[in-house]
């Protein structure tokens, strides 16, 4: 082992600071009072004390053991406790022992020891303390005279120079309290409560494991690794409990990532039905499966069967702190209950050397431990014969013969090694200290007699040495010991031996093998202990208000995507959302396609106009000259049906791909193929109306009725959709665009980029406008010429044709506005246009060319030249009509057919 000394620090330390000076001044009154009434009522046993352990020697040290537990009320101790009470207790003993036999260490001084039991109760621990502070405490006995008239002899109590415990946080603080008043080193075991480290209350505290700040980072770090953020926390009411839960709270909060469901503290005197409570509270978030635990042994033994009871067995998954540490007694016939439990211990070797002293301990070689006997009761299941007590004859007797490790289970308990690091950091302590105050002296000298309190704090404060499991044993400013840890899982199943096995370590940071880890039923799997789930893919967080660990999960909707964990964002114009909503990608485009029903019918119906066009105008052209082609006006027939050739054309140019061409081809037959045959019609019924109005007046013909008039007025008329066509390319060149806006519905995924030519519905109407106002003039005079012999021209023909087709174009209106909603409404549109123009066609080519080619083709006989008509022959007919008309207008004038 290496020591090293304190080097030069001391040379102030024999001051004592002065806010330590002055509690000493203001509270050592009170404690000379206590002390006196505690000399009053234990003078009788100046020699004999019965709750207490003294071994005789040159310096000696206190002992604090929960060698009993708590009793019940108005009862201060309770049962024995043989592992944290006579095993500690023992290890003490045992180290003492090995100390005052190594002659390098504190050679030719004997360590003593006056050691108490705290019975796990603050307030006896306290009482019991006193003892160790009756050598400092100056009682005045200058009145107090024998019978004889001689002052009293009372004998002065061994003088205490450090304190080994105690064992709970509570008590050791409560003891601190006094101990510190009176300069009295102490240095803990097993006390791991943070608010020890505070070195301005607690400046004579000193312990050998870590405090639990230590545990519960690395408790904190075990949830984490355990992937859990949403926890309760479960705490016996004291100051081991409360702190270290509070210690787990604050260093969660600061790290972030983990919640505190519930935080529940067991009271320290619980009523009936509390543990039931208690599991009931923590079901209310039954989501935080993962249970922080800083309870005694009887408290967790109590909230282990109060979750058996609910029948919550495997529900809860407890992570302990060190006080379950790889105990058996808190679990004891609750195993199924405690399956998977991760529990948390300052890291620990078992002594072997105190194996073989504890297990040779008999009635007759350990008379020095005045509990041995009750030990060897309990651990015996005997009963010892004493005198006038009779015997229990439930139990058996004591022989005296039975063996520790033999004739019963021993398993060495967890703080042992805890134990005798303390017993030999104060003794290395007091060796430093004594080679530099007495250097050439055999035993203790003057300059150690007696030994300097404060002094001694510092030396316990600057020792480091190789304690009894090889690890180096040193304390910080605040006489906290680095945090050591390993760490346990208690498994039942596929282990030919169930119990607390070795599944990481914390030193600083934390090494957790998860492979070794294994659930309730043996399952591999970690459970969850979590507030929400994460979030599908396409989903964003709301957080929970005030709980940063809780939230609701929200589907991106419409067309967004989630942009990152807390964020949904809007895909672009042309873009849409993938399935999973992490991402967007582009629209597809589509547009209307050849084998679509909408492009088929209409195609289908252009089809078959433009082959009956064609043979319209091949039988005109066969029978170019004979009467009834040249008295249906062959100029302007071949005009009309050009345009009616025109307007079935522009049906494939609809349906065909958009580009630049077909474009500028749309734009320009759209209207042109319907300009020129309504310009056609206007100008024959504009020359019959003509004709026959002035035939009324006088026998004078017209003007511009001959077949180069009517041309030209044809080509004036048609030459205005012309230019308007030709301005709108030059204002807006013709080009394709892609419209992600008109296929745009709810559901993303029907979303569609139409790709279309740059012609808007107002555009297609504007382009259709001049057209529908030849139209609309061309049926004024068809109905104005209603009156004139069908013999004499093509006016009744005509009529009926413009008056079928404004009946078309009237059911194209609502037909073609009335889908601007629909998610089709380009292939509606485009089929309702081109089949609307297809009819409007095939109505001027059936009213006035299939009657004539029928009658060319099937009966020749009436295809030959009539008497030509004067104008004289037209204005008596026109005549004779007016004067029909004016007595009755229903009756009809049959021309002589000898003209």
């Amino acid at each position: 082992m290496t020591t090293s000394g304190p080097g030069t620090i001391y040379p102030n330390v024999l001051h004592a600071d002065r806010h330590s000076a002055l509690w000493r001044c203001l509270l050592l009154p009170l404690w000379i009072w206590i002390g006196e009434q505690v000399v009053q009522v234990r003078a009788s046993h100046q020699h004999f004390h019965p709750h207490s352990i003294k071994l005789p020697g040159d310096i000696t040290l206190g002992g604090l053991f929960p060698i009993h537990a708590r009793g019940p009320h108005g009862v201060n101790c309770g049962d024995l406790k043989k592992e944290k009470g006579i095993h500690r207790m023992e290890a003490m003993l045992y180290a003492l022992d090995q100390i005052n036999s190594d002659p390098e260490l504190l050679p030719n001084i004997t360590l003593g020891a006056r050691i108490l039991d705290t019975c796990s109760r603050d307030t006896y621990a306290l009482e019991q303390s006193l003892t160790f502070v009756q050598a400092l405490i100056q009682k005045d006995i200058s009145d107090i005279r024998c019978s004889n008239g001689e002052p009293p002899i009372i004998r002065k109590p061994e003088r205490v120079v450090g304190v080994i415990g105690a064992s709970a946080s509570s008590v050791s603080i409560m003891v601190a309290n006094i101990l510190r008043l009176f300069e009295i080193p102490q240095v803990s075991y097993a006390s791991t409560a943070p608010e020890l480290s505070d070195n301005n209350r607690y400046d004579f505290f000193s312990r050998v494991v870590p405090p639990d700040s230590y545990q519960a980072q690395a408790m904190l770090d075990i949830v984490k690794a355990l992937g859990w953020n949403y926890v309760s926390t479960l705490a016996s009411e004291g100051n081991y409990g409360e702190s270290g839960v509070e210690a787990f709270m604050k260093i969660s909060r600061e790290a972030g990532g983990v919640c505190i469901a519930q935080s529940v503290k067991i009271p320290r005197e619980p009523e009936a039905g509390e543990f039931d409570k208690i599991i009931r509270r923590l079901m209310e978030t039954s989501n935080a499966r993962g249970v922080i635990i800083f309870a005694n042994e009887d408290d967790i033994k109590r909230v282990l069967e109060a979750a058996r009871q609910a029948n919550l067995t495997g529900h809860f998954l407890f992570v302990g702190s060190d006080s379950w540490g790889a105990k058996s007694s808190p679990i004891a016939e609750l195993e199924d209950v405690a399956e998977g439990a991760v529990t948390i211990l300052p890291k620990r070797v078992s002594i072997d050397g105190f194996d073989q002293y504890f297990m040779s301990r008999s009635l007759e070689n350990n008379r020095r431990n005045i509990w041995f006997a009750e030990f060897w009761e309990d651990d015996f299941r005997c009963k010892l014969t004493r005198p006038g007590i009779k015997l229990d004859s439930d139990k058996k007797k004591c022989t005296g013969g039975e063996r520790i490790g033999r004739d019963s289970s021993y398993e060495q308990e967890g703080k042992v090694q805890f134990v005798i690091d303390a017993v030999y950091a104060v003794a290395y302590a007091l060796h430093n200290m004594h080679q530099d105050l007495c250097p050439n002296s055999h035993g203790v000298c003057n300059s150690m007699d007696p030994v300097e309190g404060r002094l001694l704090l510092d030396y316990i404060r600057a020792v480091n040495f190789n304690g009894s499991a090889g690890t180096s044993v040193l304390f910080n400013e605040n006489g906290d010991a680095p945090g050591r840890y390993d760490i346990f899982q208690f498994q039942m199943t596929n282990h030919s031996h169930p119990g607390y096995h070795v599944i990481g370590q914390w030193t600083n940071n934390l090494r957790l093998n998860l492979e070794e880890m294994q659930w309730s039923g043996g399952d591999k799997s970690v459970p969850e202990s979590i507030c929400s789930f994460p979030c599908k893919p396409g989903e964003r967080k709301k957080m929970v208000k005030g709980v940063p660990c809780c939230w609701h999960c929200e589907l991106c909707d419409g067309y967004q995507y989630q942009l990152d964990e807390f964020n949904c964002e809007t895909c672009p114009t042309d873009m849409r959302p993938i399935p999973n909503r992490t991402a967007c990608c582009p629209t597809p485009i589509i547009k209307l396609e050849w084998n679509s029903p909408w492009a088929l019918v209409p195609a289908s119906l252009a089809m078959l106009g433009i082959l009956a066009t064609s043979a319209v105008v091949i039988t005109f052209i066969r029978f170019n000259d004979t009467p009834i082609v040249r008295a249906s006006g062959r100029e302007l027939s071949y005009v009309l049906l050009t345009g009616i050739f025109l307007i079935y054309l522009i049906t494939f140019l609809m349906i065909a791909e958009p580009g630049v061409v077909a474009c500028a081809f749309r734009r320009l037959l759209l209207g042109l193929g319907m300009a020129i045959t309504y310009s056609a019609m206007l100008t024959k019924t504009n020359r019959i109306y003509r004709i026959f109005e002035q035939g009324k007046r006088s026998v004078t013909p017209p003007k511009f009725i001959s077949p180069t008039s009517q041309l030209a007025i044809t080509f004036i008329l048609i030459s205005v959709q012309v230019l308007g066509v030709f301005v709108w390319f030059a204002v807006v060149p013709p080009h394709t665009i892609i419209d992600y806006e008109e296929l745009r519905p709810p559901n993303p995924d029907l979303a569609r980029g139409i790709l279309k030519c740059d012609m808007s519905d107002l555009s297609i109407i504007c382009c259709l406008s001049y057209s529908i106002v030849l139209m609309v003039t061309c049926t004024v005079y068809a109905v104005k010429s209603r009156g004139v012999p069908e013999t004499f021209n093509e006016a009744k023909p005509i009529g009926f044709t413009m008056y079928t087709t404004c009946i078309v174009w009237l059911a194209f209106v609502p037909i073609f506005f009335g889908t601007a909603q629909s998610t089709e409404k380009l292939f509606i549109q485009t089929a309702t246009l081109t089949v609307s123009m297809s009819l409007s066609a095939s109505v001027s080519l059936g009213m006035l060319y299939i009657p004539k080619v029928y009658v060319i083709i099937f009966h020749p006989e009436q295809n030959v030249q009539k008497r030509k008509r004067s104008f004289k022959a037209v204005v008596q007919a026109a005549k004779l009509s007016q004067k029909t008309d004016s007595q009755n207008g229903d009756t009809k004038i049959e021309p002589d057919r000898s003209q």
